[in-house]
């Protein structure tokens, strides 16, 4: 499929927003994580626009030099969950929060070192045989239903309150009914620019309905830190978890990337997959040292590239370098630093309802037999109760599995994977036979 050519305004505006699309799924990243760890405000700045700096540059050079795709590079969700886990079991695990920053911060290296060795060596096209069109169906549905969740609390209030806010709620299921009908009804490029469209309008709408929302802005200092969160530290129990995590987080990439094939109709090839493990696992490197969530490629990044029909590169370089630019400078931090929260939520909760067309797609014209409902009903129905049990029921478990029990996300690919691997090796009896 050729992709959309677009002129040189057009690209911009594109690229405007892709800028929205990175702003939205990372300025809540090195907040929460800084208050895990009850860094200072101005820390917790400086770790904001370090996140801004490294993330544009990260989706610049697997744009150039790694998969070559127009696919976000980003703070791995899972890796997030993981992170703020460990840091909320300072008390029950005894130790200080500087030990557990230090040893989540050597774990992240090591672990971001062997998946570049292991990016080198191929260990990309072993993993991408295991990721059958069911896998995929589980992986998808189950990051849509995370990511939904997340941006409709927003959507409602519940990101800053107990109850819903039913004028909040309102304005919102307004604000996505119209990006969806612009979207679905919109010509041309007024389609493809919808979330840009319904990102300015509610931005204007929520500063004339809601002007306290938009009131507090984030101030920021270019500032550079090395080992924010403590400095190394070898508690070799949290060091294990956080290996083991950066090696499951692989599953972020292939399935990505597999799931880009459909998007841009053309197989990803072993160099793309060699090239974006090998940046990942350099970048997460860095990640540590830097005391930033290690990073991935996002595969919400494909339901926005089907949300605008925008696949070339151009304004994907574009949205960087403004990521860059914003990071860089101050004022243009605390001016996007207002974007509504409700806004931002529900622009991002109509972009990522087309992750569910992504995940159907895996297995249309697939004949459901018995054994085949189980492949898929048991890793999606488990990873979904998972995501619905609280924190604290997982207390009892031990420490070192804990991150990856508690994660509906993670439990569910595992549990497909291992579900394929009981298929295969099902047929290959049978064969033998």
């Amino acid at each position: 499929m050729k992709t959309k050519s677009v002129g040189a305004s057009i690209t911009l505006l594109a690229g405007f927003q892709w800028l929205f699309f990175m702003f939205a799924n990372t300025v809540v990243i090195p907040i929460s994580v800084g208050s895990a760890f009850q860094l200072e405000s101005i820390e917790i700045v400086s770790a904001i626009q370090r996140s801004f700096i490294f993330t544009g540059v990260a989706c610049m050079l697997q744009g150039l030099i790694g998969h070559r795709l127009a696919l976000m590079e980003g703070q791995s969700g899972l890796w997030w969950g993981v992170i703020l886990s460990l840091a909320a079991t300072a008390s029950t695990m005894n130790l200080e929060l500087t030990t557990i920053g230090g040893s989540i911060a050597v774990g992240v290296i090591i672990s971001g070192i062997l998946v570049a060795v292991f990016g080198i060596l191929g260990m990309g096209e072993v993993l991408k045989k295991w990721f059958t069109p069911i896998v995929m169906f589980v992986f998808l549905l189950l990051l849509a239903n995370q990511l939904i969740t997340i941006f409709l609390k927003g959507m409602i209030g519940l990101n800053i309150g107990d109850s819903i806010d039913v004028k909040v709620a309102c304005f919102s299921f307004t604000l996505a009914a119209l990006t969806i009908l612009i979207h679905v009804k919109g010509k041309g490029i007024i389609s493809s620019l919808n979330l840009l469209i319904g990102m300015t309008v509610g931005w204007i709408a929520a500063a004339l309905l809601f002007p306290a929302e938009v009131t507090e802005t984030i101030k920021t200092t270019p500032f550079l830190t090395w080992f924010p969160w403590g400095q190394p530290a070898f508690e070799w129990g949290i060091v294990i978890t956080v290996v083991i995590t950066g090696l499951l987080n692989t599953t972020n990439t292939i399935a990505t990337l597999k799931g880009a094939e459909d998007v841009f109709e053309q197989e990803t090839t072993p160099k793309q997959y060699r090239a974006s493990f090998f940046l990942t696992g350099m970048l997460s490197t860095a990640s540590g040292v830097l005391g930033l969530v290690p990073y991935a490629p996002y595969a919400s990044s494909l339901g926005f590239l089907q949300s605008t029909g925008i696949r070339e590169r151009a304004p994907f370089f574009v949205g960087s370098m403004l990521f860059i630019l914003l990071g860089s400078v101050p004022q243009l931090s605390a001016f996007f630093s207002t974007i509504p929260h409700s806004v931002g939520n529900t622009v991002l909760f109509v972009a990522y309802l087309q992750l569910f067309r992504s995940a159907i797609r895996n297995i249309e014209g697939l004949t459901f037999e018995p054994t085949t409902v189980y492949r898929i009903a048991l890793p999606v129905l488990l990873g979904l109760s998972i995501m619905t049990l609280p924190a604290t029921a997982f207390t009892t478990i031990p420490q070192l599995i804990r991150p990856i029990l508690s994660n509906g996300m993670l439990m569910g690919i595992l549990t497909a994977l291992f579900m394929e691997l009981l298929h295969y090796l099902g047929q290959q009896k049978r064969v033998m036979s």
